[in-house]
């Protein structure tokens, strides 16, 4: 956990860096006023964002929020690890989509909304369940989906530099003040990718940090295992069409849905006793072996928004919370 933490600082620290070098680049070549305006629009926007966001996320999936006599046990279950977590509890919803998977989402800790999908409810045991919902609510209380939105500003701003600097500042004039300008566009068109993929990577700590935050939650390592190995299987069913429909949402999801098909292949080799869990035992071999993924497989984690399920399921083996 201390480890995972000191990653988290020291990107905070490379992208706040990065954003400064931009700024100092454009105040030496062209003054500091262009910087303001599209750091004002990007901050108008992420407040927008803010402000609407968990409407879009309940449209999208079709939330509906269910009280405590229509689903009992479900209540109990988020009641007791909000109790455990030590913040309010939140609403519970249930989206009626079959792709098996969970999400938090909401404005903060005191506005936090816990979602299932009915596919999931389907699909996981109840220990299980228990395990992904810890993994939600530490989302939650580790206030990480504000985080990752703060952080994507940086990249946002980036972004509307290098396209006005590279378009409209030089991209049409051939003297040499053009010619700065459309460089200053250049470089940080290149900032932007590097921030995006840096924010991306943040994306996957906070996935690893709301794993810890299950277990701490006295949710068993093999639980949260057997669900995400549960979870890969089942979105690998799905239909092609029906995950389109919610590719712009997997970030709020327990895993990613859009690469379950390849992870599939990588999971293969944990379930030792083909029994469709992971249980304890077969954690104990997965701490010891050593993993081997593909430069394919390296590559599509530096883009996801969360980690490589080996690597993760791995992770769990040998965590010392």
């Amino acid at each position: 956990m201390f480890f995972l933490r000191v990653r988290m600082f020291i990107l905070l620290a490379i992208l706040f860096a990065i954003l400064y070098a931009i700024v100092t680049i454009i105040g030496r070549q062209m003054g500091i006023t262009n910087f303001y305006f599209y750091l004002s629009i990007s901050l108008f926007l992420m407040f927008i964002q803010y402000l609407i966001g968990p409407k879009i996320v309940e449209w999208s999936m079709r939330v509906r929020y269910i009280d405590k006599e229509e689903a009992p046990e479900l209540h109990q279950m988020v009641e007791e690890l909000a109790k455990k977590a030590g913040i309010p509890q939140p609403k519970i919803g249930i989206s009626p989509i079959s792709l098996p998977n969970a999400f938090a989402f909401g404005h903060g800790v005191r506005n936090g909304r816990v979602c299932v999908t009915a596919g999931i409810l389907k699909l996981l045991n109840k220990d299980e369940l228990r395990a992904v919902l810890g993994h939600e609510i530490s989302h939650l209380k580790n206030r990480d989906v504000f985080t990752i939105t703060v952080l994507s500003v940086i990249p946002m701003v980036l972004y509307r530099i290098a396209w006005h600097f590279m378009w409209f500042g030089g991209g049409r004039r051939r003297d040499e003040r053009g010619q700065n300008t459309a460089l200053i566009g250049l470089v940080a068109f290149l900032f932007y990718f590097l921030t995006n993929l840096l924010v991306l990577y943040a994306s996957r700590i906070r996935e690893y940090f709301a794993d810890l935050g299950s277990l701490r939650l006295e949710n068993q390592p093999s639980w949260l295992a057997s669900a995400l190995y549960k979870l890969v299987y089942g979105s690998a069913r799905m239909d092609k069409e029906e995950l389109r429909e919610i590719e712009g949402l997997k970030a709020f999801f327990v895993n990613d849905p859009s690469r379950a098909f390849n992870e599939v292949y990588e999971l293969r080799q944990l379930d030792l006793d083909m029994s469709g869990t992971i249980d304890q035992n077969e954690l104990e071999v997965l701490r010891t072996k050593r993993l081997k993924l593909s430069f394919a497989d390296k590559l599509l984690e530096i883009l996801s928004t969360h980690p490589n399920m080996l690597k993760r399921i791995k992770q769990l083996s040998v965590v010392n919370y």
